[in-house]
């Protein structure tokens, strides 16, 4: 059970695209799958984009838990939204506002 638990959390592993020979800056892609964000802890360089996806059938959010530092707006099924990583490093918690119970934090060094 526990191996089959593995492979499918491998499988929804968000993956970072690497700064191009033009020397654009990497993106970050995160996940939501099953109400989980994938992964919890998204580390970043300030500045840096984060796009976000959902796969789950409901609308949710990546929004910090501290008023306006940043937040993807509702993403429905599908969609990607993205925002940029606050350009001051540490640590930054969020939540997706529709489902407070889903969280996760952003490090940003």
């Amino acid at each position: 059970m526990a191996a089959g638990l593995m492979m499918s959390f491998a499988a929804i592993a968000p993956s970072v695209t690497a700064a191009s020979a033009s020397g654009a800056p990497a993106v970050v892609h995160v996940k939501i799958v099953n109400f989980m964000f994938a992964p919890m802890t998204i580390k970043a360089h300030p500045g840096e984009l984060i796009q976000v996806t959902n796969k789950d059938t409901v609308a949710h959010t990546l929004t910090s838990t501290k008023p306006k530092q940043f937040t993807t707006g509702n993403i429905g099924h599908n969609q990607t939204k993205g925002f940029r990583a606050p350009k001051k490093p540490g640590t930054y918690h969020f939540i997706c506002f529709i489902h407070q119970f889903m969280t996760g934090t952003l490090v940003v060094k």
